[in-house]
């Protein structure tokens, strides 16, 4: 047998055993988490799917969290088992996540998305500038609140970074005014307890002016209390990103305006970025290492333009 013959014969046994092609280990894997399961994520699918169309040298996978930083665990775990190359995430628990994010770079590229943990070893975060969302939510609420009054604030988790960034961000746009935070509830991303702690608010809190939701499911939890309180129109309602319901409220005046996001360009540019990365292309990774995609503010003036926009987007 020639030598040739030999080193063909060693080759093709070590791709059997292997189990994979050339082409199949050129493929870059790669995944998006979320953390949690609320429509707004369904936008952002939509935008690694397209980012997945594009690549043909990567597949990705979209995995929904429930909330809580244990299954994101069980996710990342799952991913690195399995030989994820690179992972987008929006740590629930950041602090608190941070070995664990740091793990996992010692496996595959990790950014993160929409909650940053600026304390790990990710090498990116795609997503809002959630301390200027937040000061544009403040000017929502100083609008509705001309004459000042007592606030209160709804959010699933405060250990989340962008809880935390949107607070700061409202707390400075409103600061020197005469509007005051009365109470900052949180509900685990618990809907039913999200409604629960307004309408227990309105209870305890009979004057509070307005209530401020911080994540996408607050929006529709606050209108639905505030309705059954009889509050419409009394008590003023500010809430961040695009839920039906919200959108709904907006249009009807019953929620003065919504800070909305771009989830779908998190989902495509973590990916597409990742894949650029992985490449060892790192130019599209500014000094600071994050990506900041701006917000809007929704009104009663340009809803139905960004409705328009929404479906388009939803592939509704």
């Amino acid at each position: 047998m020639s030598l040739k013959r030999t080193a063909a014969l060693i080759c093709l046994s070590v791709l059997v055993v292997s189990g994979c092609t050339r082409e199949r280990s050129s493929t870059k894997r790669l995944a998006f988490i979320t953390n949690n399961a609320a429509d707004f994520w369904t936008i952002a699918r939509k935008g690694t799917e397209k980012a997945d169309a594009e690549l043909a040298d990567v597949t990705v996978e979209f995995r929904l969290g429930d909330g809580t930083a244990a299954a994101q665990k069980r996710i990342v775990d799952d991913l690195l088992a399995t030989g994820v190359d690179g992972l987008a995430i929006s740590p629930v628990d950041p602090a608190n996540q941070t070995a664990m994010l740091n793990d996992a770079a010692r496996q595959a590229l990790v950014f993160t998305h929409d909650s940053d943990a600026p304390d790990s070893r990710r090498e990116c975060y795609v997503g809002t500038d959630n301390v200027a969302a937040g000061r544009q939510a403040g000017d929502l609420i100083k609008e509705a609140l001309p004459q000042g009054g007592t606030i209160a604030i709804f959010v699933g988790k405060l250990d989340a970074r962008n809880a935390q960034e949107r607070l700061q961000g409202i707390k400075e746009s409103i600061a020197g005014s005469k509007v005051t935070i009365v109470d900052v509830r949180t509900d685990d991303t618990d809907q039913v307890r999200a409604k629960a702690n307004v309408s227990e608010m309105l209870v305890s809190h009979p004057d509070v002016a307005a209530l401020v939701g911080l994540w996408s499911y607050n929006g529709p939890a606050i209108l639905n209390a505030v309705r059954d309180a009889g509050k419409i129109g009394q008590v003023r309602i500010v809430a961040f990103d695009e839920d039906d319901e919200t959108l709904t409220g907006v249009k009807a005046g019953a929620i003065v305006g919504t800070v909305v996001q771009q989830p779908y360009e998190f989902g495509y540019q973590s990916i597409t970025l990742l894949a650029t990365v992985l490449k060892g292309n790192r130019s599209g990774i500014p000094p600071g290492r994050q990506v900041f995609i701006p917000t809007q503010v929704i009104r009663q003036n340009n809803v139905d333009e960004f409705r328009t926009k929404l479906t388009q987007l939803r592939g509704r």
